[in-house]
C-alpha cells in the first residue's frame, strides 16, 4: 500500500474531518467521504484518529460507506494507532472481505502480542474467499508460530503468490530453508504478480542467496532495488553478507540493462519498430524489457529518432514508457537527447522518480561532459538514494580527475549506507 498518491487531495484536516462526519445523503458526491478518509493519512493527530474510528463505527448500508470504512481502517494502520486496535479487531468479523483484509494488514502495522487477536487472525485461514496472502504475511510479521500448520497447507496452493508467502513463512518459523528454491523459481514465473510477490517473500525470509537472482527478474527495477536494498540493510550489519557481495548486483539493478535480465516472454517473429515502441507502454515490465532489447539489437539506426518522436507525442506523460525511452536514448548515445535527459533528471513529479535515476545513467552513457556539474548537483541535493547512487555510477564513467575527489567527498558524507559504500570504492 502506497500513501504517496494521497497528496493529490488538497483538503485541510478540518475540511476532511467535516466531510467524513457528514452523512452521505447530504453530500453532493458520495465519494467525498472516501477522499476525506484518504486525505487524513497526512494528519496523524488524535482528532483524525477519532474521526476515522467513528467512520468505522458508521454502519450505514451501501457500497460508498463500505469503501469509506475500508479506507479508515487502512489509514489507522498507517498511523500505527494502537488506540484503534479494539475497533480494528472487531472488523475481523466484518461481512465485507476487503474490510477484513485491511483490518489484518492494519493490525500487522500496529503490532500486537495479544495471542487472542493473533489466533483470531489465524482462524481466518479456515474461512473461504479471503486474502490468505495478507493473512499469512501478518501472522509471519507478528511471529505467531501456533499458526504454522495452518499456514503450511497453503504451500501447495495453485495461487502462486499465496504459496510463495506460505513457503517463506514456514521456512522462517522452522529454520529449514530447503524449500526456498521454490520461491526463487517464481522470479521467472509468467505472471508479473507472482514475480513481484515472491521478491517480498524473499525479503521477509531474509534469504540472501536470492540477491543474484532478484537482479535478473523481469519486473520494474523498483521491485528489484527494494529487494536488494532490504536484504542488504539487514544482512550487512548482521554480518551475513558484505557490501562486496551486494555491489555487483546492485550496480546491475541501477544500470538496468535488458542484457542482464532473464526474459519470461518471447516473440514468435521479429516485431516491427512501431510494435516494439508500443510495447514500452505495457504494465508487465517483462514485455517492456524484451522490447527494449529488440530496439537495441534490431533497430539501432532508426530507433533513436523514432523514440524522440514518440516521446514528444505521448511518452512524456506515461511514467512507465518515459523511463524506458530515457534509458534507451542513453544506451543509443543519442546526442540530440541531451537536453531531454537533463530535464528528466530534474523532474520532481513523484511518479517520474524512477526516470530521474534512468536519466543519470543515460547521461553517463551519453558521455557529454556538460553533464558532470549537473550530476554532481543531484548527488549533493537529491533525497533519493538510488538517484544518488546512479549519479556516482555516471560520474565514475567520465573519469575526470578533478571531479573524482569531489564526488567521493559528496558521497562519503551522505546519510545513506549504500551511497557511502559506493563512494568509498571511488577512492
Amino acid at each position: 500500500m502506497d500513501k504517496s498518491s494521497f497528496t493529490i487531495f488538497h483538503l485541510t484536516e478540518d475540511q476532511a474531518i467535516a466531510i467524513l462526519e457528514t452523512p452521505s445523503d447530504q453530500l453532493e458526491d458520495a465519494s467525498d467521504r472516501y477522499i476525506a478518509a484518504s486525505r487524513l493519512v497526512n494528519f496523524p493527530s488524535d482528532r483524525s484518529i477519532n474521526a476515522l474510528i467513528a467512520a468505522i463505527q458508521n454502519n450505514e448500508p451501501g457500497l460508498n460507506n463500505r469503501i469509506v470504512r475500508r479506507k479508515a481502517v487502512e489509514t489507522l494502520g498507517y498511523f500505527k494507532a494502537s488506540v484503534a486496535l479494539p475497533i480494528i479487531r472487531a472488523c475481523l468479523g466484518d461481512e465485507d472481505t476487503y474490510t477484513i483484509e485491511n483490518a489484518v494488514w492494519a493490525i500487522g502495522e500496529i503490532g500486537t502480542q495479544d495471542e487472542s487477536i493473533l489466533e483470531e487472525i489465524a482462524q481466518l485461514l479456515e474461512k473461504p474467499k479471503l486474502n490468505y496472502r495478507a493473512i499469512i504475511h501478518t501472522l509471519a510479521k507478528l511471529e505467531y508460530k501456533p499458526a504454522l500448520e495452518r499456514i503450511r497447507k497453503f504451500t501447495t496452493s495453485e495461487d502462486q503468490p499465496i504459496s510463495s508467502a506460505a513457503i517463506a513463512t514456514v521456512c522462517r518459523f522452522t529454520g529449514d530453508y530447503t524449500q526456498m528454491s521454490r520461491v526463487v523459481d517464481l522470479l521467472q514465473h509468467s505472471s508479473v504478480n507472482a514475480r513481484r510477490s515472491c521478491i517480498q517473500d524473499l525479503i521477509d525470509a531474509k534469504y540472501y542467496p536470492a540477491i543474484p537472482e532478484i537482479v535478473k527478474c523481469c519486473v520494474s527495477t523498483v521491485f528489484r532495488l527494494r529487494g536488494i536494498r532490504s536484504l542488504a540493510q539487514v544482512g550487512i550489519p548482521s554480518g551475513k553478507i558484505t557490501f562486496a557481495d551486494v555491489e555487483p548486483h546492485l550496480e546491475k539493478a541501477v544500470w538496468d540493462h535488458p542484457d542482464d535480465l532473464e526474459f519470461v516472454h518471447e516473440y514468435d517473429q521479429t516485431p516491427s519498430l512501431e510494435f516494439a515502441i508500443n510495447e514500452l507502454y505495457e504494465t508487465d515490465f517483462g514485455r517492456c524489457y524484451l522490447a527494449t532489447k529488440t530496439l537495441l539489437d534490431v533497430y539501432p539506426d532508426v530507433a533513436p529518432a523514432a523514440l524522440m518522436a514518440n516521446y514528444a507525442e505521448k511518452a512524456y506523460h506515461d511514467y512507465g514508457a518515459h523511463y524506458h525511452v530515457i534509458k534507451l536514448l542513453g544506451w543509443f548515445k543519442y546526442q540530440p537527447a541531451y537536453d531531454l535527459l537533463v530535464e528528466a533528471l530534474y523532474n520532481q513529479e513523484p511518479q517520474f522518480k524512477k526516470s530521474r535515476t534512468g536519466a543519470a545513467i543515460a547521461l553517463g552513457e551519453l558521455g557529454d561532459k556538460r553533464a558532470i556539474p549537473v550530476l554532481q548537483a543531484n548527488l549533493e541535493e537529491a533525497n533519493i538514494w538510488h538517484l544518488k547512487y546512479a549519479c556516482l555510477m555516471a560520474l565514475d564513467k567520465f573519469r575526470v580527475k578533478w571531479a573524482m575527489p569531489t564526488l567521493h567527498s559528496l558521497g562519503a558524507k551522505d546519510s545513506d549506507f549504500l551511497v557511502q559504500a559506493k563512494a568509498a570504492l571511488l577512492e
